[in-house]
């Protein structure tokens, strides 16, 4: 009975290694490393393909998700970063501009080029790079200095310069506006309310 009792423990030990492994080669691919250049696969070749089998994403082997995931982030933080500052919450506009940033360099991580229909590359970590430089230190200049005025006017000019990424990517249709109600409705932007009522 004893014996019975060790070879299952063991079949079961031996048998959930096995899988553990099979597990981890299949996550990682047949290289081992995740690549976070856009593939050729990636590139249209104006040919549509229609097939019953699911869709997958197509960034990074499946891994990571898609680019617009992450943009989607962005203009969640962006939008609430615009309510933020016209409540005079400056803690909180810091933040969501703290999180504006980090979603775009995830972004950007995960498709750091674009190649246009015409076959040119879009470096957009390099577009990253300017807005974050320029745009993106105003609104940050306009936070710390507690300057509505300054801020919206730096919040504008970033909304240009997202559009012209867009525009650039061959995404036109993407346009950016001044908010009309922010993302985060649970979240009460007046700075002087100290509890949920």
């Amino acid at each position: 009975m004893k014996k019975r009792t060790a070879l299952r423990a063991s079949a079961l030990i031996g048998t959930g290694a096995i899988l553990g492994f099979l597990l981890c080669a299949a996550l990682q691919g047949p290289s081992g490393i995740v690549e976070t250049r856009a593939s050729a696969e990636e590139k249209s070749n104006g040919l549509i393909e229609v097939t019953n089998a699911p869709s997958m994403p197509n960034t990074n082997n499946g891994l990571m998700p898609d680019q617009s995931h992450a943009m989607v982030d962005v203009g969640y933080h962006f939008a609430n970063l615009w309510f933020a500052a016209d409540k005079g919450n400056w803690p909180l506009a810091k933040y969501y501009l703290q999180g504006t940033r980090s979603h775009l360099y995830w972004a950007v991580r995960i498709h750091p080029v674009r190649t246009t229909s015409t076959g040119s590359e879009v470096d957009l970590n390099g577009i990253l790079q300017a807005i974050d430089n320029s745009f993106l230190t105003e609104i940050d200049s306009a936070i710390t200095s507690k300057d509505t005025a300054k801020f919206k006017a730096a919040y504008r000019q970033t909304l240009e310069g997202c559009y012209a990424c867009h525009t650039a990517c061959e995404k036109p249709f993407l346009r950016p506006q001044i908010p009309t109600a922010p993302s985060a409705t649970i979240l009460n932007f007046d700075p002087n309310v100290t509890s949920p009522p």
